[in-house]
């Protein structure tokens, strides 16, 4: 077995024989010690959602044990203290996306939840009848499905900028879709089927020429890469906690604080209001308290900061190249198995994603036989059925990684892989209900 993380420098079969992450980073997740039908867990579904390590479960345990209480309005010294792990947890996230304001950043359930936000309250008020919504061809339906239902109750119309061959959105495609009647745009920062990573900078500045804000879906970019929505200028910009080693129905929108001044409740209820009576206007919060109704997740938030700290510990240089290392390694090695096609390009600027499809073999045989073998991926069309019809493919199964993984679980997939054959599974399969 390799007992170290590939590292940088030479070929990628060099690459796993080198390190610079080490292998004892495992230790830090104790769900990487269980088995799965006898076999070791090789656990490669990270862009769906990655694995805990224990500094997020102990700082769980932490907070429920010394510090539960409702926050913001308790008068009492517990209530006070879990109101400061709230907003330290705040102002993590804020550090973390190189926010300028820890106002500009609002928790939420993750990025579906952001992304429904935004599109309810700011984009409901500059979308009317005739104007346009853009979106790319690579959304995935979080980033697809608010914005189109906002364009059927506002009569609008929803633009689609192409993508090319490889699964990539030009900057001067996008451009081209701009017309004067684009009100708004949503794109992904990184693909969540074959990890291409968009020129977002590009394509913001493209916008804002036009005067036109954009939404940006980082999900998949947050885990892997260190971001500055400053540097990139985004109108908003959200992630889901889960997938970057945070607790699940965790995540944050950052938005300019100027807009976010703008946006009406997303939700109302406690917490959102300065007063109310039966009969006079209801005057709410400013925000982020405006848009976090109710009794909010402190210790999701807690255990989100946690995560984020845990990855900028290890060291965003290191994190990249592991990343790198272990996508051109997995690459090499699924090219040199018959009848499996890696689908893009994964290796030109690797972001923890590699898709590929065996010829003949459905996704779901494919997906079941590695499960076998002890290994978890993602198979289907990945919530972007979209995006893998206009690639003319019916779905693909999906390697993503995180720091933990190894380059011996990538062997452990090709020799998998050099034993599999079609199965009986149907598109009946109840699987299918989880597109």
């Amino acid at each position: 077995m390799t007992d170290v993380m590939p590292q940088g420098g030479g070929s990628p079969a060099r690459l796993a024989e080198q390190a610079f992450l080490p292998r004892s980073i495992r230790d830090d997740f104790p769900i990487l010690a269980t088995a799965q039908g006898g076999e070791p867990l090789v656990y490669l579904d990270n862009a769906a959602t990655a694995q805990k390590p224990r500094a997020v479960l102990d700082a769980l345990v932490d907070y429920y044990s010394t510090a539960n209480s409702n926050v913001g309005r308790g008068y009492y010294r517990l209530s006070m203290a879990s109101t400061d792990r709230y907003e330290e947890a705040r102002e993590t996230v804020r550090q973390a996306l190189g926010a300028e304001h820890a106002d500009e950043i609002v928790f939420t359930r993750g990025t579906t939840d952001a992304v429904n936000l935004v599109a309810d309250g700011f984009g409901a008020r500059l979308v009317g009848r005739g104007d346009q919504v853009v979106v790319t061809g690579m959304e995935h339906n979080s980033n697809l499905l608010p914005w189109r239902r906002l364009c059927e109750r506002a009569g609008a119309e929803l633009v689609v900028a192409p993508v090319d061959e490889r699964g990539a959105v030009d900057a001067a495609a996008f451009a081209a879709v701009l017309g004067p009647r684009v009100r708004i745009a949503a794109v992904a920062h990184v693909s969540n089927v074959l990890g291409t990573v968009n020129p977002v900078r590009a394509m913001i500045a493209e916008a804002h020429r036009r005067g036109v804000p954009v939404v940006v879906d980082g999900a998949q970019a947050v885990p892997h890469a260190p971001v500055d929505v400053r540097e990139l200028d985004a109108d908003f910009y959200c992630f889901s906690g889960h997938k970057a080693y945070g607790p699940m129905g965790t995540g944050a929108l950052y938005g300019r604080r100027d807009l976010l001044a703008e946006l009406p409740p997303y939700q109302v209820g406690g917490g959102t209001v300065k007063g109310v009576s039966h009969t006079e206007p209801v005057r709410y919060v400013p925000g982020p308290a405006r848009f976090e109704a109710g009794t909010p997740n402190v210790a999701g938030a807690v255990g989100l900061a946690a995560a984020l700290r845990y990855v900028r510990d290890l060291g965003w240089d290191a994190v990249r190249r592991h990343d790198e290392a272990l996508v051109r390694y997995a690459v090499e090695s699924l090219r040199r198995i018959g009848g499996v096609r890696v689908v893009g390009d994964p290796a030109a600027e690797p972001s923890g994603i590699v898709s590929f499809v065996v010829d003949g073999v459905h996704p779901y045989d494919v997906g079941g036989h590695l499960d076998g073998h002890g290994v978890a991926v993602r198979s289907g069309v990945h919530c972007a059925s979209t995006f893998l019809d206009e690639m003319g493919l019916l779905g693909t199964v999906r390697m993503s990684f995180a720091v933990y993984n190894t380059a011996h679980e990538i062997d452990v997939v090709a020799e998998a892989l050099r034993t599999v054959r079609p199965g009986t599974w149907t598109t009946d399969h109840p699987t299918t209900r989880f597109l």
